[in-house]
């Protein structure tokens, strides 16, 4: 279930709500029951590569190394775009 990120244009309350897809975007705020509630673009949560099972080959130019680190899938070079 994705994660919108929501904004009062009157009172300036925020907050982070899991929804479906599918369902319809919230209008009233939760503080001040205006309805001026709004979803906000976020650059927040975004798609993020660690742990072990990630390979330095999968997702780098470099194929020096086979297996990825737990800080960043491996690129040892700097040359991967992912680490910067």
């Amino acid at each position: 279930m994705p994660t919108y990120h929501y904004r009062c244009s009157q009172c300036g309350h925020e907050e982070e709500v899991f929804q479906r897809m599918t369902d319809n975007a919230l209008t009233k705020c939760p503080k001040c029951g205006a309805e001026s509630y709004e979803r906000v673009i976020s650059a927040d949560g975004g798609f993020v590569l660690k742990g072990s099972g990630f390979y330095s080959t999968d997702y780098c130019g470099s194929k020096s190394s086979s297996k990825g680190s737990e800080s960043g899938g491996g690129c040892s070079t700097g040359s991967c775009p992912f680490t910067k």
